[in-house]
């Protein structure tokens, strides 16, 4: 207790200089006047929740320990997967139960909630997008953002200028988005670590500032805006169909609502995200999937197979590169307006965040992180001004009580069984 003390102390005062300026300080607003009120309560109950947790810090986790349930009763989701993921039959069934019930949720959930599950899909694509590249190869990506930026800028410039339709734009969006990190490949692969990851940050930015100064192609700062929703064989979803065409709600003989383009916006992404999970499991349990295992496990084994490992990068850049100009020409169609502030800095670390809360090269955990990040600020929007503050905490914490992520990724190994020691 003597040596928590001056500890608890210390967290205490720490706590107080950071919660001051964010928790204490009000600026208010009246015409003209603007005057800075002081809330000390927020400020006094912070400092005192974390002076009493450090100070009592050991006979909380003894206590802790103590109250644990016995294994056999702990955790029974990580209990039901690990045995589907022993059962081949049942982790078919378990991904069938749940495609089945993602299909059904929207018809009877209200149209706010779809809307903000759609967004959760686009980061659902882009984390596992980048999982093929952090999980899987085990390279370092800051600049994500800027493939996500050359899909949703291709279908914007593509069907603003030559009429080309969703479907057409999309296989177009992701080919661009291969192609981009491919090229940024061929001489950055090369690199390790480190100066790879700041090489990736520096090509996201300086693609930030080419969006922003090409007035003429892409509209510089104001953006692009009337970019066209996706249609269904050419059924629009709008009140009124453009010449030539025909509504959803006309050709079925139904009165129209706006739920109807919400709906299928939301099945849409769903489709996409089914697509990206069945290729990436195919590639993982082919060749190409093992060499970037065990590209991410060692290098120069990996070399002393025979295996060049800039190609295994570039194949796994190029792939997610792909994914993320699936993803970004999905945020186009959705939004009807983009503009180089929707790929930032923010984003690329928003999806990196994703792959390591889920568990690097978990599919099932990132899935549940980016829902969880895009979703859960959505449920409680007055607090919405400490979302950073709070997705900062939570990064914290993860890294301490559970660095392997929500889902950590399982490999398969081989027991051995014990050798009888031979009697006398």
């Amino acid at each position: 207790m003597r040596r928590a003390l001056p500890e608890a102390l210390l967290a205490a005062m720490l706590t107080a200089v950071l919660a001051v300026p964010i928790f204490g300080l009000r600026i208010h607003v009246d015409g003209i006047d603007v005057s800075l009120d002081r809330t000390p309560t927020p400020v006094v109950v912070a400092v005192v929740i974390v002076f009493l947790l450090r100070l009592f810090q050991g006979p909380l986790r003894a206590a802790w320990a103590r109250a644990r349930p016995p294994a056999a009763w702990r955790n029974p989701l990580a209990d039901v997967l690990r045995r589907t993921r022993q059962q081949p039959r049942y982790r078919t069934l378990l991904w069938m139960l749940l495609l089945i019930a993602a299909v059904i949720w929207p018809f009877t959930a209200s149209r706010g909630a779809v809307d903000v599950v759609t967004l959760a899909l686009i980061y659902v694509m882009l984390g596992l997008g980048l999982n093929i590249v952090v999980g899987f190869a085990g390279l370092l990506v800051l600049g994500y953002a800027a493939f996500y930026a050359v899909g949703a800028y291709t279908y914007a410039l593509l069907a603003q200028h030559y009429g080309l339709s969703f479907w057409l734009s999309l296989p177009v969006a992701g080919v661009l988005a291969a192609l981009t990190g491919f090229l940024l490949g061929l001489p950055v692969l090369r690199l390790r670590g480190d100066y790879l990851a700041i090489v990736t940050l520096g090509f996201g930015e300086i693609t930030r500032l080419l969006l922003n100064n090409l007035n003429v192609l892409t509209g510089g700062p104001d953006g692009i805006g009337n970019i066209p929703r996706p249609t269904l064989f050419g059924l629009e979803f709008g009140r009124r169909a453009s010449e030539g065409n025909a509504t959803f709600h006309e050709f079925f003989g139904i009165d129209y609502s706006g739920e109807h383009a919400v709906i299928f916006l939301y099945l849409l992404g769903l489709a996409l995200v089914v697509l990206i999970l069945f290729v990436i499991n195919r590639l993982q349990r082919m060749p190409l999937g093992r060499a970037w295992e065990a590209l991410r496990e060692d290098e120069i084994a990996c070399r002393s197979l025979g295996l060049n490992p800039t190609v295994i990068k570039l194949s796994a850049l190029t792939l997610s590169a792909a994914f993320a100009g699936l993803a970004g020409a999905f945020f186009a169609a959705r939004q009807g307006y983009i503009n180089p502030e929707s790929f930032t800095f923010i984003e690329s670390a928003m999806v990196l965040a994703i792959v390591v809360l889920g568990g690097m090269g978990s599919q099932l955990g990132v899935m549940l992180a980016a829902i969880a990040i895009t979703a859960l600020p959505e449920l409680a929007r007055e607090f919405n001004e400490y979302r950073m503050l709070a997705f900062g905490l939570v990064m914290v914490l993860m890294m301490i009580w559970r660095p392997q992520g929500l889902v950590p990724a399982t490999r398969p190994r081989l027991e051995l069984p014990e050798r009888a020691e031979p009697t006398p």
